[in-house]
Order: structure tokens, then sequence, then C-alpha cells
């Protein structure tokens, strides 16, 4: 039987992860492990190696800045941190998701910083759990969520926050089937004014990117072209601002859209300028 690289190997444990990293990386410490888990490593090696190292270094005392530098950067660019979204969700429409858990130790070495790969700017709704949607677990994603998926001051602020103090590489925008914001911007002006105030000014940050949709009678095709042009309109709006323009620029991040299909679990990201083009 073949080996199935994506599946973590049950059989691992920190003292077999050990042994095998020992093998194949040089320059160990006394306890068997590298003074710094390299890049790159098999999930369930890397989860028992790295428990082995944190349990290693707590008992010598170490700090917790200590302990947060053992874990290895898994992303490192914008192309990178794309990959890993597109392999996180095949995982999870496949039915093959690991749903990422952390030791306890790792836990608490979070306390002293967040290092998550990208920014995901996404609806409120409850059928979209960020995290379990891209298989990601603890620290991986900084999560802006609103209704629509909407560019307002507050998640604005929070986004230039992720690029500026958190260096995340990624900036995604990501509308989903089904959603109830766009489709309360596409109902006549009448309905929309019977609506409270704040919720009002929400619908109006969308109306844009549906008035002049095409002509498509199928109406989950027409909801999808909706929510996609939304998701257009949005990132245009980011790629507004300058800290997100001169970042981009740059080539440090990347700002692309996505859609999320409900039904089947899948995302599309729209990655390409014509994809994102505003019509």
């Amino acid at each position: 039987m073949s080996h199935n690289p994506d599946r973590p190997d049950q059989s691992a444990t920190p003292e077999t992860a050990a042994a095998a990293l020992a093998a194949t990386v040089p320059g160990e410490s006394p306890d068997g492990l590298p003074d710094r888990l390299p890049d790159g490593l098999p999930a369930q090696l890397l989860s028992a190696a790295l428990e082995r190292r944190l349990l290693k270094a707590i008992r010598r005392g170490a700090s917790m800045e200590d302990i947060a530098e053992l874990r290895p950067n898994r992303v490192s660019s914008p192309e990178e941190a794309i990959r890993a979204l597109e392999d996180g969700n095949a995982r999870f429409f496949s039915g093959q998701a690991r749903r990422p858990e952390i030791s306890a130790n790792e836990r608490r070495a979070q306390i002293i910083g967040q290092t998550p790969f990208a920014a995901v700017l996404a609806c409120s709704d409850s059928r979209v759990p960020v995290e379990l949607v891209f298989d990601q677990g603890l620290g991986d994603l900084f999560v802006v969520r609103v209704a629509g998926n909407v560019v307002g001051e507050s998640g604005l602020g929070t986004l230039e926050y992720a690029i500026r103090h958190l260096q995340v590489q990624l900036v995604l925008v990501l509308g989903h089937e089904g959603c109830g914001a766009v489709a309360a911007a596409m109902l006549t002006q009448a309905e929309i004014d019977q609506e409270p105030e704040h919720l009002r000014r929400l619908i109006g940050q969308i109306q844009p990117s549906v008035q002049d949709l095409p002509a498509i009678r199928d109406k989950k095709a027409r909801m999808r072209e909706a929510v996609i042009s939304n998701v257009r309109l949005q990132v245009h709006r980011l790629r507004q601002q300058a800290v997100i323009r001169e970042a981009e620029a740059s080539g440090r991040i990347r700002v692309i859209g996505g859609y999320y299909e409900i039904g089947s679990g899948a995302v599309d990201l729209l990655t390409e300028p014509e994809e994102l083009q505003l019509d």
C-alpha cells in the first residue's frame, strides 16, 4: 500500500519523530533535535518533534520568547500564502481536513505574539468559518468579519495593522454563496429604506457592485455573479488605501478575492488581474 503524504502517520511519536529528524537534519543539539526546526517538515513529524523540543525547553527553564522562536515559518511569500490556502481548502472540501491542533505548550508560546500568514476580510455569516474552510490552526489567519465582507473604517484599520505590524503576506476578500447582505443590496430602494439606519448604510456599501449586473436568468448564477462583483468592489476599495497600495506595489503582499461555495465547501480564489477588474 502506498503512503499518502497528506494523511498524518498515526504511528509517529515525539521519540520516533526526533529520531527521524535527527537522521535528516545536521547540527542537532544534545536532546536529539536541531536548535531550530526547519521549514517544510511533514505535518505529523513537525508536530511531534516540536512537542518534544517544547517540553525540553520548558524543563530547561526557557523563556516564552525562546519557546516562541522554536516554531518554523510556514509561509514566506504571497505565493506560498496562496498555495497554503488552496491546499487547506482542498483538504477541507475533500473530507481530508487535518483540523490543525496545537499542544498546550505551543498554545502557551502564542502568548508572546501572533504570526498569521494571511489576513482575510470575510462575511459574518455563521456558515463561513474561515479557519475551518482553509483548514488552518490557531495563529495562522488574521480574520476580519463583517456582513457582506464590506470595507469599513474599523475593518480597514484592522487590515492596516495586520500589514504593518503582523507582516501578513496576503490579504483575501472572501465572499460566499447565498450572501444575505448582497441579496439585500439587490432589493428595491423602497424595501431597503425599511431597514434600520446602520444596516441601510452597510447595504449602501454593496449596492454599486450589483447595479449593472449582466442579464442572467438563472437565480443561482446571478447571485454568484453579484457576490463576486461585490468582492471585486471591496478589493478595489482596499487597493485605494495607501498602506495596502504601497505594500502590494512593493511585492510584500498580494490582495486577492475569493468565492466560497457553501454546498461543496470549495473556494475559488480570484488571483489574476482580469478576475479582479471592475466591470
